[in-house]
Parts: structure tokens; C-alpha cells; sequence
């Protein structure tokens, strides 16, 4: 069997990440499918930012559970873009295009 390479190669997550899918080490691809089955299955998703959630759209609003993993995020792009999430509360939203910044920031 080949070892697995890239997005499929297990990562070791930050404690935050760890505790909250109950797992030390994962895939990026399995780590962002888990973090949106969660939000899929709370009703975390609204289509305007900070809005309340409904379901459905870009935003992703962040619960006390998700916002623990949020607040790890303090990154800079390779296109210089800035992901700092360390200031956020719950109730406010990320766009679901920083999820890999999120995901990024807590993994070691």
C-alpha cells in the first residue's frame, strides 16, 4: 500500500482541533469534511455576514465550540492576504473561504 502523500497524508492537530473531533492526527481533507458536517448539522451557514444563521450560504457563524478553533487563526497568505480571528465572538462569521486559514493554523 503507498503511503499516503499531500492532502491525504495525516497531519498532528493543535489540542483545540484534537479535542473538538476527538482525534489527534487526520487528512486536511477529512479535517475540513468533519469541520462542515458540524456546521451543516448545527445550521451554522448564513448568506450575509454576521446574519443569524439559516442554513444556507457563505458565512459561517461561529458557537462557542467552533469559535475555540476560530480564535487559533492569525495567518498571511502567499498572496499577502491576513486571516486574524483571534479578536472574534460567537455569533459573528468567518466566510467559508478562510477555512483553510482555519484549518491551517491548527495543525502542527
Amino acid at each position: 500500500m503507498a503511503e499516503a502523500k499531500g492532502l491525504s497524508k495525516p497531519v498532528k492537530l493543535k489540542n483545540d482541533l484534537a479535542d473538538f473531533l476527538g482525534v489527534r492526527e487526520l487528512p486536511r481533507t477529512e479535517i475540513t469534511k468533519k469541520l462542515w458536517d458540524y456546521i451543516k448539522a448545527n445550521k451554522l451557514q448564513t448568506k450575509t455576514e454576521n446574519g443569524k444563521p439559516e442554513n444556507a450560504g457563505k458565512y459561517i457563524v461561529a458557537d462557542a465550540k467552533l469559535l475555540s478553533i476560530f480564535k487559533n487563526t492569525n495567518s498571511k497568505s502567499k498572496s499577502g492576504k491576513v486571516t486574524d480571528l483571534t479578536n472574534m465572538k460567537e455569533g459573528q462569521t468567518i466566510d467559508m473561504m478562510q477555512m483553510a486559514a482555519v484549518v491551517g493554523a491548527n495543525i502542527e
